[in-house]
Protein backbone atom coordinates (compact mmCIF):
# COMPACT_ATOMS: atom_id res chain seq x y z
CA UNK A 1 0.00 0.00 0.00
CA UNK A 2 1.08 3.62 -1.08
CA UNK A 3 1.50 6.09 1.74
CA UNK A 4 -1.51 7.85 0.70
CA UNK A 5 -3.71 4.62 1.02
CA UNK A 6 -2.52 4.02 4.76
CA UNK A 7 -2.92 7.76 5.31
CA UNK A 8 -6.74 7.77 4.52
CA UNK A 9 -7.02 3.97 6.29
CA UNK A 10 -5.54 5.19 9.27
CA UNK A 11 -7.59 8.39 9.34
CA UNK A 12 -10.57 6.80 9.09
CA UNK A 13 -9.53 3.82 11.56
CA UNK A 14 -9.11 7.19 13.87
CA UNK A 15 -12.00 9.18 13.22
CA UNK A 16 -14.45 5.55 14.26
CA UNK A 17 -12.84 5.90 17.97
CA UNK A 18 -13.62 9.67 18.33
CA UNK A 19 -17.02 9.06 19.61
CA UNK A 20 -17.09 9.90 23.69
CA UNK A 21 -14.16 12.85 23.02
CA UNK A 22 -14.23 12.87 27.13
CA UNK A 23 -12.43 9.55 27.55
CA UNK A 24 -8.92 10.72 29.08
CA UNK A 25 -5.58 9.30 27.07
CA UNK A 26 -3.31 7.46 29.31
CA UNK A 27 -0.30 7.67 26.93
CA UNK A 28 -0.69 11.40 26.20
CA UNK A 29 -1.08 12.29 29.73
CA UNK A 30 -3.20 15.73 30.08
CA UNK A 31 -5.32 15.01 27.08
CA UNK A 32 -8.52 13.21 26.51
CA UNK A 33 -9.82 12.18 22.45
CA UNK A 34 -10.58 15.94 22.08
CA UNK A 35 -7.11 17.03 22.63
CA UNK A 36 -5.68 14.04 20.45
CA UNK A 37 -8.09 14.10 17.41
CA UNK A 38 -7.50 18.30 17.50
CA UNK A 39 -3.80 17.65 17.69
CA UNK A 40 -3.79 15.02 14.80
CA UNK A 41 -6.07 17.77 12.98
CA UNK A 42 -3.86 20.54 13.19
CA UNK A 43 -0.98 18.66 12.20
CA UNK A 44 -2.62 17.70 8.60
CA UNK A 45 -3.47 20.91 8.70
CA UNK A 46 0.26 22.24 9.10
CA UNK A 47 1.85 20.11 6.83
CA UNK A 48 -0.51 21.28 4.18
CA UNK A 49 0.23 24.98 5.01
CA UNK A 50 4.15 23.93 4.34
CA UNK A 51 3.67 22.34 1.75
CA UNK A 52 1.07 24.51 -0.36
CA UNK A 53 3.18 27.79 0.50
CA UNK A 54 6.83 25.49 -0.20
CA UNK A 55 7.88 27.02 3.17
CA UNK A 56 11.46 27.22 3.43
CA UNK A 57 11.52 27.96 7.48
CA UNK A 58 10.63 26.84 9.97
CA UNK A 59 5.99 27.79 11.17
CA UNK A 60 4.43 26.57 14.03
CA UNK A 61 2.22 24.04 13.99
CA UNK A 62 -0.31 26.48 16.21
CA UNK A 63 0.36 29.57 14.04
CA UNK A 64 -1.55 27.64 11.42
CA UNK A 65 -5.63 28.21 10.64
CA UNK A 66 -7.15 24.87 12.07
CA UNK A 67 -10.77 25.88 11.12
CA UNK A 68 -12.00 25.90 14.62
CA UNK A 69 -13.37 28.34 17.31
CA UNK A 70 -11.25 29.38 19.69
CA UNK A 71 -11.34 26.98 22.60
CA UNK A 72 -13.70 24.63 20.15
CA UNK A 73 -11.66 21.02 19.63
CA UNK A 74 -12.07 18.99 16.90
CA UNK A 75 -14.48 15.94 16.00
CA UNK A 76 -14.59 13.09 13.46
CA UNK A 77 -15.62 15.34 10.75
CA UNK A 78 -13.10 17.73 10.99
CA UNK A 79 -10.16 14.99 11.34
CA UNK A 80 -11.68 13.69 7.96
CA UNK A 81 -12.17 16.90 6.11
CA UNK A 82 -8.25 17.78 7.61
CA UNK A 83 -7.35 14.46 5.79
CA UNK A 84 -8.51 14.75 2.76
CA UNK A 85 -6.97 18.06 2.64
CA UNK A 86 -3.11 16.74 3.18
CA UNK A 87 -3.80 13.62 0.97
CA UNK A 88 -5.05 16.21 -2.10
CA UNK A 89 -1.89 18.39 -1.50
CA UNK A 90 0.67 15.93 -1.16
CA UNK A 91 -0.50 14.59 -4.17
CA UNK A 92 -0.56 17.87 -5.92
CA UNK A 93 2.81 18.19 -4.97
CA UNK A 94 6.03 16.72 -6.67
CA UNK A 95 7.95 14.89 -3.82
CA UNK A 96 11.54 16.52 -4.72
CA UNK A 97 9.80 20.14 -4.43
CA UNK A 98 11.99 21.76 -0.98
CA UNK A 99 10.72 22.72 2.01
CA UNK A 100 11.04 23.06 5.48
CA UNK A 101 11.18 20.12 7.68
CA UNK A 102 12.20 19.41 10.79
CA UNK A 103 13.88 15.53 9.58
CA UNK A 104 16.66 15.36 7.88
CA UNK A 105 15.10 15.67 4.23
CA UNK A 106 14.41 18.93 3.51
CA UNK A 107 11.67 17.94 0.88
CA UNK A 108 7.81 17.32 0.25
CA UNK A 109 8.73 13.19 0.21
CA UNK A 110 9.41 13.63 4.01
CA UNK A 111 5.73 14.60 5.10
CA UNK A 112 3.86 11.51 3.80
CA UNK A 113 5.96 8.87 5.39
CA UNK A 114 6.03 11.75 8.78
CA UNK A 115 2.33 12.24 8.20
CA UNK A 116 1.45 8.35 8.57
CA UNK A 117 3.07 7.75 11.78
CA UNK A 118 1.82 10.68 13.12
CA UNK A 119 -1.34 8.95 12.70
CA UNK A 120 -0.71 5.53 13.44
CA UNK A 121 1.28 5.85 17.01
CA UNK A 122 -1.82 8.51 18.15
CA UNK A 123 -4.70 5.99 16.58
CA UNK A 124 -2.70 3.44 18.92
CA UNK A 125 -3.49 5.74 22.13
CA UNK A 126 -6.88 6.53 21.11
CA UNK A 127 -7.39 2.51 20.68
CA UNK A 128 -5.16 1.82 24.48
CA UNK A 129 -7.74 4.34 25.90
CA UNK A 130 -10.86 2.75 24.94
CA UNK A 131 -9.69 -0.67 26.28
CA UNK A 132 -8.48 -1.97 22.45
CA UNK A 133 -5.53 -4.03 21.35
CA UNK A 134 -4.09 -1.99 19.00
CA UNK A 135 -2.72 -4.16 15.81
CA UNK A 136 0.00 -2.54 13.58
CA UNK A 137 0.85 -4.94 10.22
CA UNK A 138 4.33 -6.23 10.71
CA UNK A 139 5.95 -4.07 7.50
CA UNK A 140 4.40 -0.76 8.91
CA UNK A 141 6.16 -1.50 12.03
CA UNK A 142 9.23 -2.27 10.62
CA UNK A 143 8.70 0.89 8.11
CA UNK A 144 7.66 3.04 11.47
CA UNK A 145 11.12 1.91 13.39
CA UNK A 146 13.22 2.65 10.61
CA UNK A 147 11.05 5.99 10.10
CA UNK A 148 11.92 7.38 14.04
CA UNK A 149 15.42 5.96 13.47
CA UNK A 150 15.81 8.05 10.28
CA UNK A 151 14.55 11.55 12.06
CA UNK A 152 15.95 11.12 15.43
CA UNK A 153 19.21 12.30 14.93
CA UNK A 154 17.20 15.61 13.44
CA UNK A 155 15.55 15.92 16.64
CA UNK A 156 17.02 18.45 18.74
CA UNK A 157 14.74 18.34 21.56
CA UNK A 158 15.13 14.60 22.10
CA UNK A 159 18.95 14.85 21.77
CA UNK A 160 18.94 17.44 24.13
CA UNK A 161 17.66 14.90 26.42
CA UNK A 162 19.92 12.37 25.23
CA UNK A 163 22.95 13.74 26.10
CA UNK A 164 22.31 13.86 30.29
CA UNK A 165 22.34 10.18 29.59
CA UNK A 166 26.16 10.74 29.17
CA UNK A 167 26.31 7.44 27.69
CA UNK A 168 28.68 7.84 24.79
CA UNK A 169 29.28 5.03 23.22
CA UNK A 170 26.36 2.18 24.49
CA UNK A 171 24.93 1.07 21.77
CA UNK A 172 21.16 -0.80 22.19
CA UNK A 173 19.87 -3.55 19.57
CA UNK A 174 16.83 -4.34 18.43
CA UNK A 175 15.69 -7.28 17.05
CA UNK A 176 11.68 -8.17 15.70
CA UNK A 177 10.83 -11.53 15.98
CA UNK A 178 7.82 -11.42 13.53
CA UNK A 179 9.59 -9.99 10.31
CA UNK A 180 12.91 -8.74 8.74
CA UNK A 181 14.14 -6.19 11.09
CA UNK A 182 17.01 -5.35 13.20
CA UNK A 183 19.20 -2.41 13.76
CA UNK A 184 21.69 -1.15 16.40
CA UNK A 185 21.60 2.15 17.91
CA UNK A 186 24.98 4.06 19.04
CA UNK A 187 25.07 6.61 21.33
CA UNK A 188 27.07 9.18 20.36
CA UNK A 189 28.74 12.58 22.15
CA UNK A 190 26.69 15.08 23.49
CA UNK A 191 23.15 13.28 22.60
CA UNK A 192 23.91 12.67 19.31
CA UNK A 193 22.86 9.12 17.75
CA UNK A 194 23.61 6.75 15.30
CA UNK A 195 22.19 3.87 13.55
CA UNK A 196 22.72 0.57 11.25
CA UNK A 197 21.14 -2.12 10.18
CA UNK A 198 21.72 -5.65 10.52
CA UNK A 199 22.47 -7.96 13.34
CA UNK A 200 24.76 -6.92 15.88
CA UNK A 201 25.57 -7.11 19.95
CA UNK A 202 24.66 -4.51 22.09
CA UNK A 203 25.10 -3.30 25.24
CA UNK A 204 21.47 -4.29 25.51
CA UNK A 205 19.40 -5.72 23.22
CA UNK A 206 16.01 -6.51 22.64
CA UNK A 207 13.26 -8.60 20.80
CA UNK A 208 10.13 -8.91 20.24
CA UNK A 209 7.08 -8.14 17.43
CA UNK A 210 7.90 -5.13 15.19
CA UNK A 211 4.88 -4.18 16.70
CA UNK A 212 5.81 -4.03 20.16
CA UNK A 213 9.31 -2.65 18.67
CA UNK A 214 7.61 0.11 17.64
CA UNK A 215 5.49 0.90 20.30
CA UNK A 216 8.16 0.57 22.86
CA UNK A 217 10.39 3.26 21.27
CA UNK A 218 7.55 5.78 21.32
CA UNK A 219 7.00 4.97 24.90
CA UNK A 220 3.67 3.66 24.43
CA UNK A 221 4.47 -0.19 25.42
CA UNK A 222 6.82 -1.35 28.38
CA UNK A 223 10.18 -2.87 27.54
CA UNK A 224 9.15 -5.44 30.38
CA UNK A 225 6.48 -6.31 27.44
CA UNK A 226 9.64 -7.74 25.34
CA UNK A 227 12.33 -10.03 25.60
CA UNK A 228 15.36 -7.60 26.95
CA UNK A 229 18.88 -9.04 27.27
CA UNK A 230 21.89 -7.23 29.11
CA UNK A 231 21.51 -3.50 30.00
CA UNK A 232 17.77 -3.07 31.07
CA UNK A 233 18.62 -0.49 32.89
CA UNK A 234 20.35 1.33 29.82
CA UNK A 235 17.41 0.56 28.13
CA UNK A 236 15.07 2.32 30.24
CA UNK A 237 16.93 5.27 30.99
CA UNK A 238 17.72 5.39 27.26
CA UNK A 239 14.00 5.34 26.09
CA UNK A 240 12.61 7.82 28.68
CA UNK A 241 14.81 10.71 26.72
CA UNK A 242 14.47 9.04 23.44
CA UNK A 243 10.70 9.43 22.81
CA UNK A 244 9.13 11.81 20.36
Amino acid sequence: MTYDSLIDAETARLAALATDLSVPVPTCPGWTLAELITHVGQTHRWAVHVLRNQAQERIWSRQVPSGLAEGQSGDAAWLRAGAAELLGTLRDTDPSTAVWTWGPDRQASWWPRRMLFELVIHRVDAELALGIDPVVPAGVAIDGIEEFLHNLPSATWVTRSLAELEAEGATIHLHANDADGEWTITQGPAGTVEWARGHAKGDCAVQGTAQDLLLMIYGRRSPEALTVYGDADLLKRWLSKAAF
